[in-house]
């Protein structure tokens, strides 16, 4: 859009630095953080958060939400482990990059992560692991079109990134009648929060989520993990990174099932982890896991708030049966507005709606299940490292 906003073009009879008028460098330029056109044009982006979905048919999708650990960077990260094991065909969105009810270039929750060590930096390259991963067809683009809100077409509109509402509409559009989506989510709930708010049908297309976050205090004074906030003691991450969503979801009415701090603190041992993965069959993918999960323990000695938990979600989600799990009923509500409580639950018994609170499991059963799920060679990866991948670049054609 041309719009007198560019120095090196508007105002010129010839455009500076060899620009051509009409190209992509040519249009609006951003005039400060409140300049309304690109908030205008940023809202249309998404958000960070990962979710896993409909297990009757075998299907699956992939949501990354950007207010939370991952942003934008991480697609190319889960685009890869995809490609490593021969799942191209799993859509992945991005979802909206901050939390409900915030303008869209605000930071007001996930100012909260750090930016070095232990926050963006490890998150957007892994640990420094994403260079072992092979490198997937499928890549991260700026490229947009006029049909989705752009100015102009860029030069390939084909390969702009799809938006994680773009995927779950293209995935309901395809359930067979009586078919649901299951949801597992790892980071905050935005991008489950809009779905609900923005799809009236939403809630009958689920049929449960598994929630891997929120902490419920209990009388021993547990506290949560927003260790950046000290002001704020009993929240935990992924509900204060967007309590609203979180809200949202949680009186939704859709069954729900959280993976609270309490169970996840009870399978935070990296050690146990390490040690059942040493114990089976070896496998491209087992071989990554313990990599990763080895630097993480390395870390944790310097960061204590290294994160493990996020791995009972998916073992919960596939093994629950197996895992002895103590789970309660209690009736949860998310605390909104208040910067001291933001994003703690509560036992209301008048407002708050039932939630299925997984208590207590067995560990052992846990981490021998996710050694054996990593381990199993009919669904090992297709190609195993960058190393396999450039090799198998320079074989001259058959």
């Amino acid at each position: 859009m041309n719009d007198g906003s560019n120095p090196f073009v508007d105002g010129h009879q010839k455009p500076r630095f060899n620009l051509q008028q009409g190209d992509v460098h040519s249009g609006h330029v951003q005039n400060g953080i409140d300049d309304p056109f690109c908030i205008v044009n940023g809202s249309t982006k998404g958000k960070c958060e990962v979710l896993n979905l409909p297990q009757y048919a075998g299907r699956f999708n992939i949501r990354v939400s950007g207010n939370g650990w991952a942003d934008a960077a991480t697609i190319d990260i889960i685009y890869d482990a995809l490609h490593m094991m021969g799942r191209d065909n799993i859509p992945v969105g991005l979802g909206n990059l901050t939390a409900l009810g915030t303008p869209s270039l605000s930071c007001t929750y996930f100012k909260a992560i750090p930016l070095g060590s232990s926050g963006y930096i490890d998150s957007d390259s892994l640990y420094g692991l994403a260079r072992d991963l092979p490198r997937s067809p499928r890549r991260y683009t700026a490229e947009n079109s006029v049909k989705y809100g752009a100015p102009r077409d860029t030069d390939h509109p084909e390969h702009r990134q799809k938006l994680a509402f773009e995927v779950w509409e293209s995935v309901t559009q395809k359930l067979s009648p009586g078919e649901k989506i299951f949801f597992l989510t790892n980071g905050p709930l935005t991008n489950l929060a809009t779905i609900i708010l923005s799809d009236t049908e939403a809630t009958s297309k689920i049929e449960s989520i598994v929630i891997v976050g929120g902490h419920v205090a209990s009388n021993s004074g547990d506290k949560g993990n927003v260790y950046t906030v000290p002001s704020n003691n009993y929240a935990e991450f992924n509900f204060f990174l967007d309590p609203r969503a979180a809200k949202t979801v949680v009186q939704s009415g859709i069954k729900t099932t959280l993976v609270p701090l309490v169970a996840q603190r009870k399978v935070a041992s990296f050690d146990c982890i390490l040690q059942s993965l040493q114990l089976i069959n070896k496998t491209p993918e087992l071989d990554f896991a313990y990599k990763l999960l080895s630097l993480m323990n390395e870390l944790q000695r310097k960061h204590q708030d290294i994160f493990l938990g996020e791995i009972l979600g998916s073992v919960f989600l596939v093994e629950q049966a197996n895992l002895k799990p103590i789970i309660r009923v209690k009736q949860i509500d998310v605390i909104v507005g208040d910067n001291r409580n933001e994003g703690q639950l509560v036992v209301d018994n008048v407002k708050g709606k039932l939630v299925n609170i997984l208590e207590s499991l067995d560990t052992e059963a846990y981490f021998t299940k996710f050694a054996c799920a990593l381990s199993q060679q009919k669904q090992t990866a297709v190609i195993s490292s960058f190393d396999e991948q450039k090799k198998l670049w320079s074989k001259p054609p058959a």
